[in-house]
Order: structure tokens, then sequence, then C-alpha cells
């Protein structure tokens, strides 16, 4: 009876130490996901995407509110911004403009000066009359008779400008012969042009008249 009742109750331990094992065994087993850190992985490469998304529309120049618009940087509007007014309304400068010299017999004896805007130019002729001078020294200045003149005058494309030089006033044989003529829109204009004479005159005492738009108004008189 005793051999009975000691076999039963090892069997009862033997169960209980079974039955405590498999719980153990659940509670720590790697079906929870809670314990083991599975779904860790998942959150970690949903940060990584949303931050090279991030990186990659910041690179691609979105704005920082997602709608993808930037803004040129700052001096780099190009010329649509002021659009293109190159020589507008400026005064003209002797190296804006292209001059030619001509000889005229008529009504009197003297050199007609043509000044007109090189090409893609608009400038203002707003110093009423031209510097002229032979040679280097005083002596050869033209001095300005106040004839004809408009001021400003606006030059541009096929417009054009006169002025008109006796290169001798005096009388006798006096004088030096030149080649050229210096002509600038101003005495202090640091670009003056050198322009060839039709012939080499005799210079002496030159005088100049003031720019102007018609031609009968430069004819060169002493008054």
């Amino acid at each position: 009876m005793r051999s009975r009742l000691a076999t039963r109750s090892a069997r009862l331990v033997l169960a209980a130490a079974v039955v405590t094992a498999l719980a153990a065994t659940t509670a720590c087993g790697p079906e929870d996901p809670s314990e083991t850190g599975a779904a860790a992985p998942s959150t970690s490469t949903s940060s990584s995407a949303s931050a090279s998304a991030s990186t990659e529309g910041t690179e691609s120049g979105e704005s920082s509110d997602g709608k993808g618009e930037t803004e040129a940087p700052a001096g780099d509007k190009g010329d649509s911004a002021s659009g293109d007014k190159s020589g507008y309304g400026q005064s003209c400068g002797t190296n804006d403009l292209d001059f030619t010299v001509t000889w005229e017999a008529q009504p009197i004896s003297h050199y007609l000066v043509t000044a007109k805007a090189k090409s893609g130019i608009t400038c203002y002729l707003d110093i009423n009359t031209p510097s002229v001078s032979f040679g280097s020294g005083t002596d050869g200045v033209a001095s300005p008779v106040g004839q004809g003149g408009e001021d400003p005058i606006k030059l541009s494309g096929s417009s054009v400008a006169y002025a008109g030089i006796n290169v001798k006033t005096t009388e006798g044989e006096g004088g030096k012969q030149f080649e050229n003529v210096i002509i600038a829109t101003s005495e202090d204009d640091p670009n003056p042009a050198e322009v060839e004479l039709p012939d080499a005159p005799t210079v002496d005492k030159p005088i100049v008249t003031n720019w102007s738009t018609k031609r009968d108004e430069v004819i060169p008189r002493i008054v």
C-alpha cells in the first residue's frame, strides 16, 4: 500500500515540474516581440528612410515647407530683373561715337565733322561744343564761335550731329600743316579720337562751331 502511494506522489511531483517548465518556456519564448525587440529594426528603417528623403529634398532645392519651390540666389537674377539699359540716358563719351571729317567747299570752305553713335549705343551730346585741336600745342586748339547748337542732342542708330571747323583764320603764310585732327566731346575726356583729315591743311588759329543736327548751321564764320 505504501509503495503505491509513494509511486503516485512521485508522478504528481514530476507532472508539476513539467508544467512549471512549460510555463517558464512560454513566458520567455521568442514569440513575444516586446521581449525580443523584433519590431525595433522596422522603426529604425523607417526613420532612416525619412531622413534620406529629407536630405534628398534639400539637395534638390526643395524649400522646408515641402512645396518644392526654390528661390534663385541673390545676384543671380539675370538681366530680366532690371532690363538691358546699356547706354540709355548717358552722356556721350568720345569712345561712344564714330567720327568722320569731310572737306566742304561751299558756301565757305571748311571741314565738316559728323558724329554718330556706335552700334547699340544711345547717348546725349549734353556739352554743346566739341573739343577740337591740332597737335599737342595750345596754339592748335580750336576756339568756339558759338554758331549752331542744340542742347542736348540725342544720338542713336542713324541720327547724327555736325560741327564745322575752319582751320585757318589768319592771313599770310603762317601756320603748321597737320594730317589729323583730335576730337573729343569735352576738354577733360580721357579718350579723345584722332581722325585723319582728307588732306594736310595749314592750321593757324582754328575755330569750331557748336554741335547741330542741321548742316547749314555749322558753317564756321568769324563774328
